[in-house]
């Protein structure tokens, strides 16, 4: 009667944690400082893209904003809009809100002992009350003005403008001199980098500046909100209908551009920082092959008693592979915690809302095991070609 060979015991996926990990516990120091160099990789990589996914999420509220200004006559003099302008371009098909500002000739200073000199170059403004609303300006201090403010004098501070008058976030209900008289400051505006010249202007109400300030009423700025699939439609035809005697004596500009050319300055920095990842994740990948060789030549007795005992080189080899893929894990989870808190960290700083893709996420832990994997290979194969009498006769 013929024996029936016996079958190598196989190892269950939690065994395969249990002893991969067991083999990681036993050097802790050593795991930890080959799992830097792949977490710093990853961290570069998910920060650079959650930066940039952020700034882009920003860019898109102004990707259908667009001003629209008065020109300049041939002999250098500036013109106005008509008064009936912001009527019109609200009238336009696609157009979904509009609003506006008017420079004034007032000038704004922190007490009514200052010369005039010292001004500092804030612009004073009279602005509709739903300019935040097209705008998206948002105050870090008090509010806008609401319709009842902006026949008083009650003035809303861009934050440059704030800063140079010495009134910060605290300092809602301080009192400024503004065009002779006193105005109460009812709110302090956020930085905003889509329309950057606004963080210097004192904005009072359009009624105010007209009764007060000696405004003309002629808007200098317009600002329309287009819907997203009528910007292209809306932009060429806003001159003529702001102005349709001279439509040449209108300028027309879309904010977003300025700052999609800025962005695709700054993603040649961020190209250059995934670069730098990518040699720190190649660095980090070579320390967890340089680490599972190391652990290969130390751990000859246990693989020769582990063989002695019935293992198999398939056991073997996945024992030390598993350890590899484990500790390239542990470094690029870590790197993806990292990389989303440098990207909240910075988002925060620039009052940004935070964004990082899910797929750096995942991909940045594939890579890992991508790596892992092509690291441990060697040592496993080497462990797994030791027979039991080599291994335990040279440990």
């Amino acid at each position: 009667m013929n024996a029936t060979p016996r079958q190598p015991a196989r190892m269950a996926a939690a065994d395969v944690v249990r002893v991969g990990g067991y083999g990681l516990r036993s050097r802790p120091l050593r795991v930890v400082l080959s799992a830097l160099g792949i977490a710093i990789g990853i961290a570069a990589m998910v920060g650079v893209m959650g930066i940039s996914a952020s700034s882009r999420h920003e860019l898109a509220f102004g990707t259908n904003l667009l001003t629209v200004a008065p020109g300049h006559l041939p002999g250098g003099d500036g013109a106005h809009l008509p008064d009936t302008a912001l009527g019109m371009i609200g009238a336009m098909p696609g157009v979904e809100r509009v609003s506006a500002v008017g420079r004034t000739e007032a000038r704004v200073y922190r007490n009514d002992h200052l010369p005039v000199e010292q001004a500092g170059g804030i612009t004073v403004y009279a602005a509709r009350v739903d300019l935040p609303m097209v705008t998206g300006l948002e105050t870090v201090a008090g509010g806008w003005l609401n319709e009842a403010q902006a026949r008083y004098p009650a003035v809303v501070l861009g934050s440059t403008a704030a800063n140079q008058l010495a009134v910060f976030r605290t300092g809602a209900g301080t009192l400024v001199w503004l065009g002779g008289r006193w105005f109460t400051v009812v709110g302090i505006l956020a930085p905003d980098d889509l329309l950057s010249d606004l963080d210097y202007g004192a904005f009072v109400g359009w009624p105010v500046a007209e009764a007060e300030l000696g405004f003309d009423g002629y808007p200098t700025t317009i600002y329309t909100r287009a819907a997203e699939s009528a910007v292209t439609a809306v932009q060429p035809l806003l001159g003529a209908t702001a102005n349709p005697e001279d439509p040449g004596l209108v300028e027309v500009s879309r904010p977003s551009q300025v700052l999609a050319a800025k962005q695709a300055t700054e993603r040649t920095f961020s190209a250059l920082l995934v670069g730098l990842g990518a040699v720190a994740l190649l660095v980090g990948g070579i320390g967890v092959a340089n680490t599972m060789v190391i652990s290969v030549l130390e751990r000859r007795a246990e693989i020769g008693l582990r063989r002695s005992l019935g293992a198999t080189r398939g056991q073997i080899r996945t024992q030390f592979l598993s350890e590899a893929l484990l500790l390239s894990l542990l470094g690029g989870v870590g790197g993806v915690v990292l990389g989303i808190g440098v990207t909240a960290a910075f988002a925060t700083c620039q009052a940004w809302t935070t964004v990082v893709p899910v797929w750096a996420m995942a991909g940045g832990v594939g890579a890992t095991l991508v790596i892992g994997g092509v690291a441990g290979f060697y040592p496993a194969m080497r462990a797994a070609r030791m027979s039991p009498t080599e291994a335990l006769g040279s440990a």
